[in-house]
């Protein structure tokens, strides 16, 4: 009885907002006011930061790696994109929904992909769903415009009262609340007994399975969920963009997000946030100051950054202490 209530009680704290959480967000929602050439950046920011929040669930929470992350991304972008430019359903909220919903169905049927195998196995078979869904894009042309992309995606008023601007300050408040409810969404199932049994399924999968935590449907439910918030925010990008491509499902996007996540960390939400600030700064002033090669000292950092460890290059101090330890 008392290891129940200890269980509890422990589960409770940690489900506690700390006091310095509010601070990121208080700093995030002024942004678009106080930095309106930026508007676009705040945007791309937070529909980046959902994504890696989503794959964070899967990765960091449950210890499955995936390559193709991007599957449910477009997957939930051309799905709002469609309904908006085929079927003239231009409310962006029902769009979002749509997205939503898509990547939640495509993530549960390929749900069956990480159910068996090992970690490469996985990898590999996650990166075919993403190259399959690409293909798929590129032969349907008829519906999703191939590779000239599906244009026409006009939205509505945000509520039917609020115009997106081409500064994008309502696109960014659109994101940024999206993400801070789906985020509060995401932080309430890492902390509660799923998140906790995801844990130990990422740490021991056979221990897990020998104390009774059913493995397999434990890792549908997280699939499905982490596939949803992909596809919300794959929803959100063609909705603020106006344009769908193929570039939703390309690689690139999956190693993006991967490589978020080694900056900001994994198995805590507000990495996937940190790691999208970071990355998307990096690459915006990278590109500004050296167009041709900053894909090269872009990927040079996060190499760095294993080589060092996070701790020791963000807190210099720690390089003096004896024998290095972090």
């Amino acid at each position: 009885m008392n290891a129940g209530l200890d269980a509890r009680a422990s589960l409770l704290r940690s489900s506690r907002i700390r006091p310095r959480e509010p601070v990121l967000w208080i700093l995030a929602f002024p942004a678009p006011v106080v930095l309106p050439q930026h508007a676009a950046i705040v945007n791309e920011v937070a529909i980046v930061a959902l994504f890696a929040v989503s794959l964070d669930l899967v990765l960091g929470y449950t210890g499955i790696v995936s390559l193709g992350h991007a599957a449910f991304f477009g997957f939930g972008g051309y799905a709002a994109a469609l309904l908006a430019a085929k079927l003239q359903i231009t409310d962006p909220l029902v769009g979002l929904a749509v997205g939503l919903a898509a990547g939640a169905v495509l993530a549960a049927a390929a749900s069956v992909t990480i159910l068996r195998g090992t970690d490469l196995t996985r990898l590999m078979v996650t990166l075919g769903v993403g190259l399959i869904m690409l293909e798929l894009a590129n032969k349907l042309d008829w519906l999703t415009g191939g590779a000239d992309g599906l244009q026409g995606v006009v939205m509505g008023p945000l509520l039917g009262t609020f115009e997106f601007d081409l500064a994008g300050r309502t696109a960014a408040y659109y994101s940024l609340t999206v993400l801070l409810l789906l985020f509060i969404v995401a932080r309430r199932i890492a902390h509660s007994p799923l998140g906790f049994t995801l844990q130990a399924i990422r740490d021991n999968r056979l221990r897990a399975m020998a104390i009774g935590i059913p493995v397999n449907s434990r890792l549908v439910v997280i699939y499905t969920i982490a596939g949803a918030l992909a596809g919300a925010a794959g929803a959100l990008l063609t909705q603020t963009t106006g344009f769908a491509s193929l570039d939703l499902f390309e690689f690139h996007r999956s190693a993006d997000v991967m490589l978020i996540l080694v900056v900001g960390g994994t198995g805590w939400l507000y990495g996937g946030i940190a790691g999208a600030i970071v990355f998307k700064l990096m690459q915006d002033a990278l590109s500004a100051i050296t167009p041709q090669y900053w894909t090269f000292w872009l990927g040079l950092f996060p190499v760095v950054l294993v080589l060092v460890g996070r701790d020791r290059l963000f807190k210099p101090q720690s390089w003096f202490r004896r024998g290095g330890a972090r």
